[in-house]
């Protein structure tokens, strides 16, 4: 008895030990299978992240919204200062160069200004006679337009006898001749031009007051916004974009003037030697379109196309105006611009048709100009800031690889 208790002595402890070991695997199981959330928390919580990505879209939207709307009804007052913001990013470095000549701020400003003044004052009054000359022969090209373009007119006379018997139906007043008919006359092109004129004018004052003293404070009006971020990181990364955009917009804005004043002068001569009327007038417009990629080329042969055939003997002789003015622009297009230009500054083309859309809606023909500018601005900003990938790949060109392709430099490198 004794024995076969002494020999069974030694393994009642580890029994114990074994029954011992056990509730903790189980204690620590059930504290497992506790913090596991059960199929009802996670449909909750899924649900909850629905709702909050909701609440983060229509947060969005409703501040992309309202933003288009103040766009929109403030273009008056915006558009100038977002000319005389360009044009200082432009004329900044000039500015700064003749600084160091010992010569103020206030002295090179004011004759930065003075000169885009006469510029556009002398513009405006070369063009006006061309122009006008134009305006009063519409109703003559019309009718020559209409006679050169005979092999065309039988679906426009189809429609127009549809419209005369529409007309004729809608005019029937059941016999009954007392009953007036009130006819709205619209405004002309030459009313219109009038009525805008005096908002046309108030804005460009505004723009040339505003780069002035943007101008003649220099470097102050980066000192303000750098002092304006919190730390000491953020005014670093602040001043490296702020420099970053006034060399690229005033890279890109002083090479494609220069690029688009040899266009106008070449365009012209070639108008003027084939014959065209108001060779001038063709030759600036060539280079104010030429501000807008694709859209302005694209117009600009339309437009010449149109007078040519007008002006024009023949429809061979009408071609050739069209003709040169496309091989121009796409020699320009093909180049001149990528080898002066070259790919610091290529932004995908969709996304510039778009800017162009958007800008040309608010703002009309001043928001299509300004459009490739503020996408440049965009993009250099997206480049230093980290929050702003999906903007990046956004405006970066298509690349043939999927490593992301920046092409608006940092930093110089």
């Amino acid at each position: 008895m004794s024995a076969r208790c002494g020999a069974h002595s030694p393994e009642t402890p580890e029994a114990s030990e074994t029954s011992d070991a056990n509730p903790p695997a189980n204690g620590t199981a059930a504290e497992t299978d506790a913090t596991v959330p059960s199929d009802a928390e996670r449909r909750t919580n899924a649900r909850a992240r629905v709702y909050r990505r909701a609440r983060t879209i229509s947060v969005i939207g409703t501040f992309v919204v309202l933003a288009l709307g103040c766009l929109y009804v403030a273009q008056s007052l915006l558009l100038p200062v977002v000319l005389a913001f360009l044009l200082s990013l432009v004329f900044s470095p000039v500015v700064r160069t003749f600084a160091k000549f010992y010569i103020p701020n206030a002295v090179t400003a004011f004759a930065i200004v003075l000169t885009l003044s006469a510029t556009v004052i002398a513009g405006i009054y070369g063009l006006s006679g061309p122009v006008s000359g134009w305006i009063d022969e519409a109703p003559n090209i019309e009718r020559q337009l209409r006679l050169r373009l005979a092999d065309l007119s039988e679906p426009l006379d189809k429609l127009r006898e549809a419209q005369k018997q529409v007309s004729e139906a809608t005019d029937q007043n059941n016999g009954d001749e007392d009953v007036q008919r009130v006819v709205v006359a619209e405004p002309n092109l030459i009313s219109q031009a009038a009525q805008g004129a005096p908002d046309i004018l108030a804005g460009i004052a505004l723009m040339l007051v505003l780069l002035l003293f943007i101008l003649s404070g220099g470097d102050r009006i980066y000192q303000k916004l750098i002092r304006s971020l919190p730390t000491f990181g953020d005014r670093r990364k602040g001043l490296r974009i702020a420099h970053d955009v006034e060399r690229e917009v005033s890279r890109y804005l002083a090479t494609i003037t220069a690029i688009n004043i040899l266009l106008g002068i070449v365009i012209g001569t070639l108008m003027a030697i084939i014959g065209l009327p108001n060779p001038v007038l063709w030759g600036i417009a060539a280079a104010v379109l030429n501000y807008v990629p694709i859209l302005g080329a694209m117009t600009g042969v339309v437009i010449v196309g149109v007078v040519s055939l007008v002006s024009m003997q023949t429809t061979g002789q009408a071609l050739i105006a069209p003709a040169l003015y496309l091989a121009c622009t796409v020699f320009e297009g093909q180049l001149i611009t990528p080898m002066l230009i070259g790919n610091r500054l290529k932004i995908n083309s969709v996304a510039i048709v778009l800017a162009i859309a958007l800008w040309g809606w608010l703002w009309g023909f001043v928001g299509i100009l300004v459009a490739v500018p503020l996408l440049i601005v965009a993009s250099v900003i997206s480049n230093h800031v980290e929050g702003l990938g999906g903007l990046r790949e956004l405006l970066g060109p298509h690349a043939a690889s999927n490593t992301p392709d920046r092409t608006i430099p940092t930093n110089g490198k």
